[in-house]
């Protein structure tokens, strides 16, 4: 039998819980939900964290490459060529390897990953509906210069207090260079990446099998999508979840990064509403696209034929806790979903096995029968989706730049911060506080919780190698 293909979507800023049949009633996703009766969902996926700000940076590298947090070269700015990646080991197993959308991750290696694509963009969020992008280059050279004109974003210039750095601002350059040859004006990002990838499906014609990676940019802000979707969500009728805050209580170290500095603190109720509504928007209007690509997979009988591996790069506050961005490890902003569907895997399923990003690499390996190489570091999730056995992982290790590490063990989640020398802790019970709201570690009857939740962290930071500057003056008088 020959080898089926590989789909694999990864959406940008998608939080775990956006999937209408995984629990979320109030948001619209069908085509996604088309995915979870169809597959198996990995309900405990997580991302490592980061150890740069543009979060994604680190986990679209750990995606292409297998490897941990600690093992990247310059947070998977650049990726070395002895990182394996995985459109290299798909290639040398006989794939056509083609991508289209959001590349974070240098323009070399993605050449190294794909022998084919269209339009690419490099770099972080942008204007969905006016995206700088380079048409697919074989000689990886990506010549392509386009030079915008930028909007004033806040930032900070560093200030002493928390209150005075969230007031003080400074405008960045007025001009922003972008690797990027053309741009098609008034076409949504969501649009034009499904459609180009649902194009390059329909006219597949070769005998080998094909590895198709989209990367969308969506839901990331701007929160800007087509207004249909926005009339599905009136901000009036859209909930605050139970962890909203109006400010966070205490200084995480991250507290005036550009993400937070979107919204006024403290955070008022309505206006974090109408944010919601705009990201909810995005995630349908996303998920129309998502249909679009399964459309072409169905119409070119294609779907029965391959694997569908969907997942998202990071979480998102949204007001949870205070914040905003994905700069902290609670859980809305390290939990994403992941979803495999295909020939032999089980349908309608759901999993509570603890994975991480790294890991669907040697998934997708494994799945196809070919051998993992030496260089990935993530394991293998296969024997945990189809005969649903005990995952690759007992527990998880999270790291943000050096001033935040966690680790969830038997039910219990400790969060240790380094924030210019002072030191804070939370202890959460998940078992009875999921959304990460009663901190216990102030309570006697906590003590040897928190120590043994230390001494997991100190195995953690030997198993992942997190001892590597500059990161590793988090651990300075721990």
């Amino acid at each position: 039998m020959s080898k089926p293909n590989i789909l694999v979507i990864f959406t940008d800023d998608q939080r775990f819980d956006t999937i209408h049949a995984l629990g979320n009633i109030n948001i619209s996703t069908p085509n996604i939900d088309w995915l979870v009766e169809n597959g198996t969902s990995l309900i405990n996926a997580y991302i490592m964290g980061g150890t740069d700000t543009a979060v994604c940076m680190p986990s679209r590298a750990m995606l292409m490459t297998g490897r941990t947090l600690f093992h990247l070269e310059d947070s998977g700015k650049h990726i070395p060529e002895d990182h394996i990646m995985l459109g290299e080991t798909l290639g040398k197993a006989g794939y056509h390897c083609w991508g289209t959308g959001k590349w974070h991750n240098g323009t070399e290696s993605y050449t190294r990953s794909f022998q084919d694509g269209a339009d690419i963009y490099f770099g972080g969020g942008y204007d969905h509906w006016m995206v700088p992008v380079h048409s697919y280059d074989p000689s990886g050279t990506y010549p392509g210069r386009v030079s915008k004109d930028m909007i004033p974003v806040h930032q900070y210039e560093p200030v002493e207090t928390y209150e005075a750095r969230v007031q003080s601002y400074r405008v960045p350059a007025l001009m922003e260079e972008k690797i990027a040859d053309h741009v098609h004006a008034g076409e949504h990002s969501s649009d034009l990446f499904a459609s180009q990838a649902a194009d390059f499906i329909l006219s597949y014609d070769e005998e080998d099998p094909f590895f198709c990676y989209t990367a969308f940019m969506a839901p990331h802000d701007p929160r800007t999508t087509p207004q249909e979707f926005y009339d599905m969500y009136p901000p009036e009728k859209i909930g605050i979840e139970e962890n909203f805050m109006s400010q966070h209580p205490f200084d995480n170290g991250e507290l005036d990064s550009r993400d937070e500095l979107l919204v006024a603190i403290p955070r008022e109720k309505f206006e974090v509403k109408c944010h919601i509504a705009e990201y909810y928007a995005m995630v349908s209007h996303l998920d129309s696209q998502v249909g679009v690509i399964l459309d072409a997979l169905k119409t070119s009988d294609q779907i029965d034929k391959t694997i569908i591996v969907f997942a998202g790069d990071n979480g998102i506050a949204l007001g949870r806790h205070g914040l905003f961005g994905k700069q902290n490890l609670y859980d809305h902003s390290v939990h994403i979903p992941m979803i495999f569907c295909g020939p032999g895997i089980p349908r309608n399923t759901v999993r509570e096995s603890l994975v991480y990003t790294a890991d669907i690499y040697p998934t997708i390996c494994d799945m196809i029968n070919i051998d993992i190489p030496e260089s990935v570091l993530g394991k293998s999730m296969t024997s945990a989706i189809k005969e649903n056995e005990m995952g690759p992982r007992d527990y998880l290790y999270y790291a943000y730049k050096d001033i935040q590490r966690a680790v969830i063990n038997q039910g219990w989640k400790l969060i240790e911060y380094n924030v210019r020398g002072v030191r804070s802790t939370q202890l959460f019970n998940l078992a009875t506080d999921p959304n990460e709201l009663n901190d216990l570690s102030d309570q006697p009857s906590c003590r040897e919780n928190i120590d043994v939740m230390r001494n997991k962290m100190f195995q953690a930071r030997q198993e992942f190698g997190d001892h590597l500057d500059p990161f590793a003056k988090f651990w300075e008088g721990f």
